[in-house]
């Protein structure tokens, strides 16, 4: 039995110090995805916050062990879209004065343009794959999509700013 299952079994049983390591094995991710969504350090720290207290909250109704990751990034993709639902108008701009973090920069100008027209579930979508290296089945499960949509969504997002970025 590996670290992971031993660690979610005893988070099941109450063990905070399990669910904190658990939680190490998934923050770094967890907080480049909501940021890479929200565009707002707080906002991704908020969402990030919430959807461990959610997961802290429900670790025993998690079944499979190896499903972690991917349990607790759905829980993630609920709290990001709910927080887009209620905070962002599509008109919104990414402050360029607050840098995203010490060690996710962007450094394309152009590609940071292009992302940011995307809609959020496009961005969130891409995001999942690429930030997160989750597969289309993956990201199927946690978005409630077939994995066949997923992957042709990834396709066309990526050809959209394959496009955008060869046009300017």
């Amino acid at each position: 039995m590996n670290n992971l299952n031993e660690y979610v079994r005893l988070a099941r049983n109450g063990s905070s110090d399990a669910f904190a390591k658990l939680y190490a094995t998934v923050y770094k991710e967890m907080y480049h995805i909501a940021l890479y969504n929200l565009r707002n350090s707080h906002d991704a720290g908020d969402v990030v916050s919430d959807a461990v207290l959610d997961a802290f909250c429900s670790i025993g109704k998690l079944k499979n062990a190896d499903a972690f990751k991917g349990w607790i990034m759905k829980i993630l993709y609920a709290k990001i879209k709910k927080r887009q639902r209620e905070y962002f108008a599509p008109t919104d701009e990414l402050d360029d004065d607050i840098p995203l973090s010490d060690d996710f920069q962007y450094d394309d100008v152009e590609l940071k343009e292009a992302l940011g027209r995307l809609d959020n579930e496009s961005r969130l979508i891409l995001s999942m794959s690429v930030l997160g290296g989750y597969s289309s089945s993956e990201i199927s499960q946690m978005c409630d999509l077939k994995p066949s949509s997923v992957r042709s969504r990834i396709a066309r997002i990526k050809e959209k700013l394959r496009m955008e970025l060869t046009a300017e």
